[in-house]
């Protein structure tokens, strides 16, 4: 059964027209403008392309996708926030994640008043399908969203319940996929075709380097990347925001080399850790972190702040763990030193 998306957007998303830009109305005409009230005079004194033309020019050479599939926000954030308030009516509906996942989806769920499912995953940090799928068919449950590598557990959710999922869900289904370029598994890109209520989440801030442009991507079908356009602040990627991120994917040479660097020094520490009393599991990792258990994970995270090396303390959510960032030799070499001392 193919999926109706104007049946779960949300009525008055429908109904609304959009902000209409002084650039919207004037079309590519180039000349003297006259029409935003900007100032004639500095380097960056026009409005940026609000839809980003020559960004995703770009992106669809690198992803081998069409620019109509794809949607340019102010980091993932946004795009998470656009994907509730396009598809969940407030204090109605529902999304379901699966946790421990990246925090964001709830901050943006509870932002929206849009009721969590939230579905512990299991011991191996896997999708509990038996548990999912009891709610496949609440009417009020829209968005299901799914972190593969998954933040902050950094393992690949299998593709069979994935799989599952799409075959089986006839809501919105949301991959969140920030980690893929660490990872030997598929990116789901090439399931859009077939599957018009998936929408693929994809970031510059991870692989590509440039977390401080915040520059994300979701790729879906037209009609939802229509709709992404529609709610979206009229210029949501600054001139100078949309040049760094071309810049960088222009790049590919220097990319390949500095990711190429993450997995060795990825593999350094792995080896170093396996070698730590202090630690008692390292869990798999897909992506360009450490999901770390230690004996003391508590002590091990203050120890390390003194010292000025800032981790991400996981314990609240994963027994006595932390989760540690792939960095340059000279902070991995100086982050093994202070753990070999406290050991």
């Amino acid at each position: 059964m193919k999926t109706n998306i104007s049946k779960l957007a949300r009525p008055n998303i429908l109904a609304m027209q959009p902000y209409s830009s002084a650039r919207d109305e004037s079309g590519r005409i180039q000349g003297i403008f006259l029409d935003a009230n900007e100032n004639p005079f500095g380097e960056n004194n026009r409005y940026p392309d609000p839809y980003q033309n020559k960004l995703k020019s770009k992106l669809s050479q690198i992803k081998n996708i069409s620019i109509e599939k794809i949607f340019v926000g102010n980091g993932s954030d946004e795009i998470i926030d656009h994907i509730y308030r396009i598809f969940c009516n407030p204090g109605k509906d529902k999304a379901m994640f699966f946790s421990p996942t990246f925090g964001m989806y709830q901050v943006a769920a509870e932002l929206n008043e849009v009721e969590i499912i939230d579905i512990p995953l299991t011991s191996d940090f896997q999708i509990n399908i038996e548990e999912a799928k009891k709610y496949f068919h609440d009417e009020n449950l829209k968005v299901i969203v799914i972190c593969s590598p998954n933040n902050p557990t950094g393992n690949n959710i299998h593709p069979k319940d994935i799989n599952f999922i799409l075959e089986n869900f006839k809501g919105i289904i949301a991959i969140d996929e920030a980690y893929i370029e660490f990872t030997n598994q598929n990116s789901y890109l090439d399931k859009i075709d077939h599957y018009p209520n998936l929408v693929i989440f994809q970031t510059l801030s991870k692989a590509w380097g440039i977390a401080g442009v915040r520059v994300g991507m979701a790729y879906s079908n037209p009609e939802i990347i229509q709709l992404l356009n529609k709610v979206k602040h009229p210029y949501n990627i600054s001139v100078l925001n949309q040049k760094a991120a071309i810049k960088a994917l222009s790049q590919k040479e220097e990319f390949e080399k500095r990711r190429k660097i993450i997995f060795s020094e990825k593999e350094k520490i792995r080896k170093e850790l396996e070698n730590l009393s202090i630690v008692t599991k390292i869990y798999p990792s897909d992506a360009n972190f450490f999901l770390v258990e230690f004996k003391e994970a508590n002590l091990i995270f203050h120890e390390l702040l003194n010292q000025k090396i800032i981790v991400r303390n996981q314990t609240t959510k994963i027994h006595n763990s932390i989760r540690i960032t792939v960095g340059s030799p000279e902070e991995n070499e100086k982050l093994i030193t202070v753990l070999k001392k406290l050991n």
